[in-house]
């Protein structure tokens, strides 16, 4: 079977919009801090991308990610090791219009997203991962469908903007495979899914009349 793998870079607050340039997604307000991890990418940083790229893998991307990506990428010149990986894989991609799909080795998703992924999981071939693509993510949470997050999360708070775990997020646990800290205070982790949330109490087993008014306060 494959996997869907969500790599994604994001703030300590966890806003994942625009990474990379000022232009490459002001969407939602006018975001005005587009390109903020460029200045922590350095010769580790670099290495945690290769680990990431480093397995055989296919794209899946959102309408909006595949534009920004087709619009670089094939662009990049051969002398990017990353261009060159993007655009010889395939690209999954998920998409409401009818505009054609351009970059080469392009795959329309269809309709229904989640039963095309459902199938694609089924079959034989690379994992399948995620870059950008929030809007797609959210769809991808709120179906079960992610089998492991690599996330980079970099050391400065956004505020608002398009966040990794928004409206399409369900309760569940993940459990961390493993961890990396660079130079930078960038911060690589890598969860799966771990089942249901467990909860308990550190209350006192006979709770107090205080604790008891309290909770009464609350309802």
């Amino acid at each position: 079977m494959r996997r869907i793998i969500a790599a994604t870079f994001v703030s300590l607050d966890g806003v994942m919009q625009a990474p990379g340039a000022p232009e490459e997604d002001p969407t939602g307000g006018g975001f005005q801090f587009g390109g903020w991890t460029f200045h922590y990418f350095d010769e580790a940083t670099g290495a945690a991308l290769d680990q990431i790229f480093d397995k055989p893998f296919d794209l899946l991307l959102g309408r909006k990610t595949y534009d920004i990506f087709a619009a670089h990428w094939p662009y990049a010149g051969e002398d990017d090791p990353i261009a060159v990986l993007f655009n010889k894989v395939t690209k999954y991609v998920a998409t409401r219009g009818d505009t054609a799909l351009d970059w080469n080795n392009s795959r329309s998703l269809g309709t229904d997203v989640p039963a095309a992924l459902t199938e694609l999981k089924k079959g034989e071939g690379p994992d399948l991962l995620i870059q950008g693509s929030s809007d797609l993510i959210q769809t991808l949470l709120r179906h079960g469908l992610i089998d492991e997050y690599t996330v980079l999360i970099f050391p400065l708070l956004l505020g608002k903007g398009k966040k990794l775990f928004g409206e399409g997020t369900v309760p569940a646990a993940l459990k961390l495979i493993r961890s990396q800290s660079f130079p930078s205070g960038v911060i690589m982790a890598t969860y799966q899914p771990a089942g249901d949330i467990k909860t308990g109490s550190f209350a006192l087993k006979d709770p107090s009349e205080a604790e008891l008014r309290r909770r009464e306060s609350l309802k």
